[in-house]
């Protein structure tokens, strides 16, 4: 017994020695264009990481704690800034992040990089990400918008729309989706009148709607930011009688868009990042009434703060430069599927030295580039709320 006794003594020792509180970086816009998205997608990066750390079978016990960023979307300086906070102050083994397209690569080039640190954006979208150096550290639970121009366009033109007119926010998602679409739009015999750009934040978006109105078009496409010009232009469009019909891409579909326009928007449509699969239902079910499930990129936020945990402990280690080399094995076949509310069961597989197959709550399969293969929520304005039509 006192043999027994030692021994246990000598485990618990031991266990206590490697157990560590390890931080996560969660590097998101929660101000400025996408601050009613970031909401739900702050929480379910953190209900990943709480799920983890409570189940206690994380890197032989040890905690891991979230550490908040803001990006704020549009300031590059900013955003580089708060990354370096992260990384060389606060000591994050990971980062969820960062949001918006702009300042993701601004934080990869400047910071992540030369640091050697892992960045899962669950929501940069730009096609130029594909191609961003990397060193292999970025990776995304999102697809690029060079998938989305073409959802886009297969919407469009399956509802019979010919001619539309686009206006795109000035920056690396606006444009990078607009020229996707066009060239998928036009590609389908469709034809795009104008594809202008907007500054965010302007007080009066009457020079842009009127030409817009003069290029005439069935629907106007507003690739933009329901927090921020987006939403402008769409109320300068419904004061002058310019369109009242418009299709919104991820950047727009959003609860504040539906408060701002109601039913004067209806017939709209749009789409986000979304799917019908097991993994959506039973994140659902772990998320309860703590948010809403379907909020747009929360499902990617959760599944890139469990994929960098589930590769940390395949690896035996929370150093990015040894656990990114696992990333790609947890997240495709072969492996034990894994879904939302099961990360502690990946947690013992890998600990017990098995594979598992992340599916999550978006699916995810990472092309060879880091880049989320990916699939959309089909969604059409009725009775002034966001209704799920089908899934692409």
């Amino acid at each position: 017994m006192k043999k027994l006794l030692l021994a246990s003594a000598a485990t618990m020792l031991a266990t206590a020695a490697t157990a560590e509180e390890v931080k996560i970086g969660v590097l998101l816009g929660f101000t400025g264009p996408i601050e009613s998205m970031a909401v739900a997608m702050g929480a379910g990066a953190e209900l990943a990481i709480k799920e983890v750390s409570d189940g206690g079978q994380f890197m032989n016990g040890s905690t891991v704690v979230s550490v908040r960023g803001d990006s704020t979307c549009i300031d590059a300086a900013a955003a580089t800034a708060v990354a370096e906070r992260l990384i060389t102050s606060d000591k994050v083994a990971g980062i969820v992040g960062a949001a918006c397209s702009g300042v993701t690569g601004a934080v990869l080039a400047n910071v992540a990089r030369p640091n050697g640190m892992v960045m899962i954006s669950p929501s940069a979208t730009s096609p130029s990400l594909t191609a961003a150096e990397d060193d292999g550290l970025f990776f995304r639970t999102v697809p690029s918008d060079a998938r989305q121009g073409q959802i886009m366009a297969d919407i469009l033109l399956g509802n019979g729309v010919k001619e539309t007119a686009v206006t795109y926010t000035n920056n690396d998602y606006g444009k990078g989706l607009a020229e996707s679409y066009q060239s998928a739009f036009e590609a389908g015999g469709g034809t795009v009148t104008i594809s202008a750009a907007h500054e965010d934040d302007k007080g009066d978006y009457s020079a842009e709607v009127g030409a817009l109105a003069s290029a005439g078009g069935e629907v106007l496409v507003v690739a933009g930011y329901a927090d921020r010009g987006g939403a402008g232009i769409v109320r300068g469009s419904l004061d002058a009688g310019a369109f009242d019909t418009f299709h919104f891409p991820d950047g727009m579909v959003s609860g504040s868009l539906e408060e701002k326009f109601g039913d004067s928007i209806d017939g709209s449509t749009g789409q986000l990042p979304g799917n019908d699969s097991p993994g959506a239902e039973r994140f659902a079910e772990v998320v309860g009434d703590a948010f809403d499930p379907t909020a747009i990129f929360s499902g990617e936020s959760y599944d890139a703060a469990a994929l960098l945990l589930m590769a940390m402990q395949a690896a035996g280690s929370t150093d990015p430069k040894v656990y990114v080399s696992k990333i790609m094995e947890i997240a495709n076949a072969p492996g034990e599927p894994i879904y939302p509310g099961e990360l502690g069961k990946a947690m013992q597989i890998l600990a017990d030295g098995g594979d598992v197959d992340y599916v999550g709550a978006t699916v995810v399969e990472f092309l060879e580039n880091g880049d989320s293969a990916g699939s959309y929520r089909e969604v059409k304005i009725e009775g002034g709320k966001f209704e799920t039509v089908g899934y692409r």
